[in-house]
């Protein structure tokens, strides 16, 4: 994948601006409600597929090493471990799906909002099926646990996130824009 000095640095600023939003948190039991789930949809609805997907991993890498990125100020490769591991490595699935959506469609509200709904979903999805393994919950606990309480603020943070970003992608000068 070759990318651009300028694709580098805004996914690089993109990337820091998601670790800010992740420590806007409601606690709700082991996984916290955030931000973060709305910066990945914006991101990529502003920076196309592949850059927006590189600022989703170094935003990870960033935590990975050791900077408190993750909600709530969290940090360190353990956090791909526990009960939120299964959201942020889905964070890169949902910036490829909603990158891949946003591609093969029309570049308008509606599609863009939609593709960010099934990328918020693939979130959750991951989400659930990690609590499934790392804490063997059953399907129905990890389900009820994972998704059931994201559903509506997902949603919401989703519309927000395409609507946003589709506004953003609209403004851009066209030679900073990755929109179609």
């Amino acid at each position: 994948m070759k990318l651009s000095s300028r694709e580098m640095v805004l996914a690089g600023m993109f990337a820091a601006a998601t670790g800010v939003l992740a420590q806007f948190t409601i606690p709700l039991g082991p996984i916290p409600l955030t931000l973060q789930t709305f910066a990945v949809g914006f991101v990529v609805t502003v920076l196309g597929k592949k850059t927006g997907t590189l600022a989703i991993l170094i935003y990870l890498l960033m935590g990975c090493i050791g900077l408190p990125v993750f909600a709530g100020g969290s940090a360190g490769i353990s956090a791909l471990f526990g009960p939120t591991g299964g959201f942020l490595v889905g964070f890169i699935f949902n910036g490829l799906v909603t990158g891949w959506l946003i591609e093969k469609t029309t570049t308008n509200y509606f599609w863009v909002i939609f593709a960010n709904i099934v990328g918020a979903f693939v979130t959750l999805v991951f989400g659930s099926l990690w609590l499934k393994v790392s804490a063997g919950m059953p399907w129905a606990g990890a389900f009820s646990a994972g998704m059931i309480p994201f559903l509506i603020p997902g949603l919401i943070k989703a519309v927000a996130a395409g609507y946003l970003g589709q506004l953003v992608s609209q403004r851009l000068p066209r030679s900073l824009s990755f929109s179609k």
